[in-house]
């Protein structure tokens, strides 16, 4: 429809005009600036009638200038304008009911014929005026709509802008937050406002060409607008925010960033002038009238004007001459009798729980003992107790530990019924036997062996059973029978050096027994045992000369001879007449011998050495080789396998496993301990034990884990020696500095399903501790549960 102007919409603005007529010169009029004609108010437009509608229509149809700029106040603007020529639009400018015909000339005519007549005057001049300018043909169609009324269609506004003005408003890309991948496979990346393609920029090979032709303009980044698909330009502002971002700065000017504190509150402590607390008893004045009524009742009850409450008396005290008989009183037992009337029922006895409970249910003195003696949570709620008076009754005692517990009740809320779970703790313990059904092992002292002076180090008994081999401080092997305790031979080897370890090689054929002191193995044939055998024994150990006189010497690479790991050399003569028959000089001091499982080989260890610490000498050809040119920490101990060529050494925290058909690494063991002292293996191969400095006993399964399948605590100082029973019977046992021997059972089985049992049997004392220092060492008998151990108070015990 065709829009309407309010005539109400007009203000007053006719000084500015008037003040600058040449604002409405016909030079902008032909330019057709003001295209279209001002409509009239409504009076005009209800006293004007149907033929002057299609003159209105035409008029309204040319573009509408608003009234608001172009109302005139007086008539001499309106003069003057129809003055200045046909023209001017002077006609559209007649304010509303004005006239500008004089009355005198002109009596005749009505106030509603002179409105009348210049507006079709002023609509004709219009209509004349529209035709001479260039752009005179209407902007609508008027067309029929449903009903039959006529409809104004208006022609597109064509929204292009051909100014060159730079600070007209770029096309903005009107996709929102749709992606710009979606349009990689049109030619436009987006619509602006008006509807239009903006048409995607020029990028690769032209860009680049366009780019060197010109220069990077101020505020180039580089990148892209992902709006637009154009370079993006920052602006001045712009570029010092990030400026300001890259220097660590605060983008915003003007932001403090160490404002004054404001304090919440005051310092200062303000006295309420009112208070809620009651009033002290102090403040109470009591009253005068109240004392006067009391004393009133007391002086009445004095004399006797008051009497107290006295209860109305009873039926049996008020017919007491009735005399009554007691029908029941000889009545015999006639239950099946129909005439039978049965004594009534004496009354039940009082509540229980009351303050003064009938003597029935007072408890004797062994049910209350019982009670005591309970469990809190078995025995019942109460004990019944018996007062003479309820103000003699105690308070209860649990009162606040019951208000308590039921506020937890009320504040955890469980809301869901608990049923208690009566568990022996017995029950969550792992089914151990009875040590009782696990005998034989050792439980007593049965020999004390007396004769070292300082400690005894070592110990061993010989693979027969019969004697026992100990070495100590005082540089001397000693030799002694088992059963009795008695000594049978002994020899100093040394006068500075300690024996620190003597062990037996394991074949009853040949006896031949190793001892370390110091840098120095000897290996002995004590004259003691039977003849064939020591002459066996000696034959085996003369023939390795032959060996060493044969051997070659070996060079280096340079020519010089390279130095032997150790030297195998006869001792002095009257070491030999004692038995000592080969002296064995190492690099370092030893501390551990263990032999092999044929006897032929055995090794040394020697902690304090570096590239020497493990050494394996040949019996048979006098031989001795460093199998590491380097170990990985410290050698603690080292032993052979029982049945396959592997060797075992032990550092301070590791056991590694070396094959020797192969010469590599087997398996890297770790127990956990801070620092190993002892172990050995298992007559079956697959288990070992280690002992450490920090109190562990560690129970390893090398099929199981790299980690200790058990780990037992059962020492307050430090594990000296572990060692197990290799004649057949499932014990074993370690020595600690405590100056105890702990007994243990450990059954292994073949069946890998079916891990080892370990049960703790006999803690063994009777070594006195000596420097801080307990047992030193132990060994089990070839056959029996019989077990030997040294203690730094210089004697050696039999346990059996």
């Amino acid at each position: 429809m065709a829009p309407s102007v309010q005539g109400n919409k007009r203000k007053e603005i006719g000084t500015d005009i008037h003040g600058n007529e040449e604002a409405f010169s016909e030079d902008e009029f032909e330019t057709g600036i003001f295209d279209g004609t001002l409509s009239q108010g409504e009076d005009e437009e209800s006293e004007s009638g149907p033929e002057d509608e299609d003159e209105e229509s035409g008029a309204r149809s040319v573009e509408e200038i608003d009234s608001e700029d172009l109302d005139l106040e007086d008539e001499e603007i309106q003069s003057a304008r129809l003055d200045s020529g046909p023209k001017k639009l002077a006609a559209g400018f007649v304010k509303k009911g004005t006239n500008t015909c004089d009355s005198s000339q002109r009596p005749d005519i009505d106030s509603t014929e002179r409105i009348n007549a210049p507006e079709r005057d002023r609509t004709n001049k219009i209509e004349e005026r529209r035709d001479k300018l260039p752009d005179s043909k209407p902007n609508y169609r008027v067309t029929k709509d449903a009903n039959g009324n006529p409809r104004y269609i208006y022609d597109e506004i064509d929204p292009v802008y051909d100014s060159d003005d730079s600070d007209a408003p770029a096309h903005t890309n009107t996709i929102g937050s749709i992606p710009l991948s979606f349009y990689d496979s049109y030619p436009h990346i987006g619509y602006d406002i008006n509807g239009k393609k903006i048409m995607r920029p020029a990028q690769g090979e032209a860009l680049d060409a366009l780019l060197e032709t010109v220069d990077l303009p101020k505020g180039w980044t580089g990148l892209t607008d992902p709006a637009t698909g154009k370079p993006l330009k920052l602006s001045q502002d712009e570029l010092e925010v990030l400026k300001k971002i890259h220097m660590n700065e605060i983008p915003e000017d003007g932001y403090d960033p160490y404002p004054l504190m404001i304090e919440y509150f005051t310092s200062i402590t303000e006295i309420m002038p009112l208070s809620a607390a009651p009033e002290p008893k102090r403040r109470f004045i009591p009253s005068k009238h109240e004392a006067k009524r009391v004393m009133k009742i007391v002086r009445a009850i004095r004399e006797g004007r008051i009497l107290p409450y006295k209860l109305p008396p009873t039926e049996d005290e008020a017919d007491s001459d009735v005399v009554r008989y007691d029908i029941w009183a000889n009545e015999k037992s006639r239950s099946n009798h129909p005439m039978n009337i049965p004594a009534p029922k004496l009354p039940p006895p009082g509540y229980d729980q009351s303050y003064n409970p009938p003597p029935e249910y007072l408890p004797s003195r062994a049910e209350q003992k019982a009670w005591e003696e309970a469990d809190e949570e078995d025995r019942t709620e109460y004990l019944p107790t018996q007062y003479d008076a309820l103000r003699k009754v105690p308070g209860y005692d649990k009162f606040v530990k019951e208000r308590f517990e039921r506020s937890l009740d009320l504040y955890l809320a469980p809301r869901v019924r608990r049923s208690k779970l009566n568990i022996d703790p017995e029950s969550l313990l792992p089914k151990l036997p009875n040590p009782d059904e696990l005998r034989p092992f050792p439980t007593t002292c049965a020999t004390l062996f007396r004769g070292h002076k300082g400690r005894v180090r070592s110990l061993a008994i010989d693979p027969t059973g019969t004697w026992l081999a100990s070495g100590g401080d005082d540089g001397t092997v000693r030799l002694w029978e088992l059963l009795t305790g008695r000594q049978l031979w002994d020899v100093k080897l040394s006068t500075e050096e300690a024996v620190h370890v003597v062990r037996w090689r394991p074949s009853s054929e040949n006896t031949i027994l190793a001892a370390a002191t110091g840098e120095s193995v000897f290996l002995v044939v004590p004259p003691i045992i039977n003849p064939d055998i020591e002459t066996s024994s000696r034959e085996l150990l003369e023939v390795g000369w032959a060996y060493t006189a044969n051997r070659a010497t070996s060079t280096t690479s340079n020519g010089t001879k390279k130095e032997v790991p150790a030297h195998w050399v006869r001792p002095s003569s009257h070491l030999q007449e004692s038995g000592v028959l080969i002296h064995i000089q190492l690099r370092k001091p030893v501390k551990v011998i263990s032999f092999h499982r044929r006897g032929d080989y055995f090794v040394t260890v020697s902690p304090e050495g570096q590239t020497s610490a493990i050494a394996i000498h040949t019996l048979s050809k006098h031989l001795t080789q460093i199998p590491f040119r380097r170990l990985k920490g410290m050698a603690q101990t080292a032993q052979f396998h029982p049945t396959k060529p592997v060797l075992f050494i032990a550092t301070q925290r590791t056991i590694r496993s070396y094959d020797l058909v192969r010469q590599e690494l087997e398996k890297i063991l770790q127990p956990g301990a801070r620092w190993i002292s002892s172990l050995d293996i298992h007559s079956g191969g697959d288990n070992l034990i280690v002992g450490s400095y920090d109190r562990r006993l560690l129970w390893h399964d090398l099929d199981l884990s790299v980690r200790p399948y058990k780990t037992l605590r059962y020492h307050s100082k430090a594990i000296r020696a572990v060692k197990f029973h290799h004649g057949g019977l499932p014990l074993f046992a370690d020595a600690s500095d405590d100056g105890s021997l702990q007994i243990f059972h450990g059954k292994v089985v073949g069946d890998l399903m079916q891990n080892a049992t370990i049960v703790p049997l006999k803690v063994l004392r009777g070594h006195q501790i000596t420097g801080q220092l307990g047992v030193l060492d132990l060994d089990w008998h070839p056959s029996e549960p019989w077990c030997v151990s040294a203690g730094a108070d210089g004697t050696c015990r039999l346990w059996m």
